[in-house]
This record gives C-alpha cells, structure tokens and sequence, in this order.
C-alpha cells in the first residue's frame, strides 16, 4: 500500500480535462531489479511536481516510462489522457536528460533550429533562448560551452517543440551554485506561463524551493506526496536535542509526542509532534542539560520517510 502524506494539490486541473501525467500501478523490473513497484501518481496541468529520491530510488525509470522511452511491464502511464509516444511526437512534451552529449561543430542556433523543425507548431528560437536564459549563446559552438551553458541549451531544445509539459532529470546535477540558480531562474519564467514542470532531484533544497508538490520514491515505491511543509510535519513537528549528561536512553522514546530517538554519542534528538508536552516531561525527568528545540527540516523528513522497512512486493 502506497503511503502518501498530506493532501495533493490540484494544480490548474478544470472538470473533464484530463491529468497532463497519469501512472496507475505502473510497475517496470530490470532482471531482479524492481525499479517502478506500482506507481499511482497524477500530475495536474500547471503544476511544478518534484520527484525526490536517492540514487536509485526509481526516479530515472518513471521518467522513462513518463516519455515513453520504456513501457510497464503491469499497469499504465499517460500524458494528456493518451499514449506518451503521442504527445512527445506531437511536441507537448520536452524533456532534459541525464545521458546527452553535446553535438560537434554545431552552434546553439543551429541545434535549437534542427529540433524545433522536428515539431509542428514549434516555439521561435530566439524566444527559446530567451527562456532558456541564453541568446547571448546563440553563435557559440555547443561543444565548446561551460557545463552550465550546456546545461541551458539542453533546456532551450526542451522547449524547441513548444511543450505544454517539460520533464527535467536532474537538471542541475554537478552544476555549480550560480549556474543552478540561472537554471532555476529560466525553469520559473517557463512554468509561469502556466506550464507543466516535472523534474527530478535529489537535491532537497530544489524540492522545497522549486515545486508546489514533492512526491518522494524510495525503492520504487511513492511513500509521500505533499508540499514541503506538509512533508515536514510528517517527520514529526519538531526536533528536541539535549545532552545526555550519563543517563540512559532507553526510556526517552516513551516520552509523550516522542516518534524516534537518534542517539550520537552523548546527546540525544528526539523528533516528536507535541514538542511542549516532550519538554515538559524531559523538565520532569531532570533532563533539560543543553536542550534545544528546533522544527523538523525536510532534510529530516526524507531521511524519515525513505529509512522505512519496504513493504514486500
């Protein structure tokens, strides 16, 4: 059973439109690898929808799935209510890639150009760039851009077809600060045009700054979905260290609001959802040596939600 946390957004969806992404049970093995394990998920037009996981964790084969590059062994994927094939050959979907390499001797004008021939109602090339962030580039040799320039072309031929729905893989992986906030920066400019922006990450900062939904995979399962405060509160609201100071551990799990106890040599971090009634037994206990109280981060709750025991399948 798929856990999900908080309730789902529904983005710009009107009655009778379908979903602009739809898995139901989506399930994809590799050998013994189960990398999709029943997906249910929907996407609604004019969201911005992260995919958070570990390396592993099933991301790249929902996308895979999601632009029709692979199919489910069980269970189905949709896009705009068809076949992704449909959509993606139709130019409503774009998508950045983890796996491409930079094309010799073009330059940016020219690859965008080639790729936006491809679609029948395909976006100007100047205002791709413009989206992209980059009509500077234009003249420059694709092979010979930084990996942050690179990285931006590839976003401007996502948008070569005029997409209605871009899907990003790691977009900012091994980019430095300042080219990933450029990145961001053009992502935004596009999804405020009302468009659909489903991107993967295991950068959790991008997740909470850049979605109105995070839906986190762990071992080829959804175990959340929510907005970033609504994935935090699930960790437990709050956090309350304090410094051992000799005394065991062992009774503080049974403290009023207490849902797990870390222990790091001698200070302990409780994570509970009544952070007052915690205190107020720890002051009870003689035990508020070094005590802070602090709210969960979604740092906290990914590490909560993806160290859960999997369910078998």
């Amino acid at each position: 059973m798929t856990q999900t946390t908080g309730t789902r957004t529904s983005g710009t969806r009107t009655t009778g439109t379908p979903p602009a992404v739809s898995f139901t049970g989506a399930v994809k093995t590799f050998g013994d690898v189960r990398a999709a394990a029943g997906l249910d998920l929907e996407v609604a037009c004019g969201e911005t929808v992260a995919l958070l996981g570990r390396n592993g964790a099933g991301k790249s084969t929902a996308i895979s799935l999601l632009l029709g590059l692979n199919e489910p062994d069980e269970g189905s994927v949709a896009v705009f209510g068809g076949p992704p094939e449909e959509s993606v050959r139709a130019g409503r979907v774009g998508a950045m890639l983890q796996d491409t390499r930079p094309v010799p001797r073009a330059t940016v004008q020219e690859l965008v150009s080639f790729v936006a021939g491809r679609y029948p109602a395909p976006l100007p090339v100047a205002e791709a760039l413009r989206l992209a962030g980059i009509p500077e580039l234009a003249g420059r040799r694709v092979d010979r851009l930084s990996g942050g320039q690179t990285q931006r072309v590839r976003f401007a031929v996502a948008l070569a077809g005029n997409p209605a729905l871009i899907v990003l893989d790691e977009p900012t992986a091994a980019l430095d600060v300042e080219a990933r906030r450029a990145f961001w920066e053009s992502m935004r400019a596009y999804a405020r045009r009302g468009h659909t922006v489903l991107f993967s990450t295991h950068y959790l900062e991008e997740a909470d700054a850049h979605a109105d939904r995070i839906v986190v995979i762990d071992r080829g399962r959804i175990v959340a979905d929510g907005t970033g405060e609504q994935l935090k509160r699930s960790a437990g609201g709050s956090l309350v260290s304090l410094d051992l100071a000799g005394r065991g551990a062992r009774d503080l799990a049974l403290l009023p609001g207490v849902v797990a106890v870390e222990v790091r040599g001698e200070r302990a971090r409780l994570r509970t959802v009544d952070s007052d009634a915690t205190v107020i037994a720890l002051a009870g206990l003689g035990a508020i040596r070094g005590l802070e109280v602090a709210p969960a981060s979604l740092d906290d709750a990914f590490m909560a939600l993806t160290s859960r025991t999997p369910e078998k399948v």
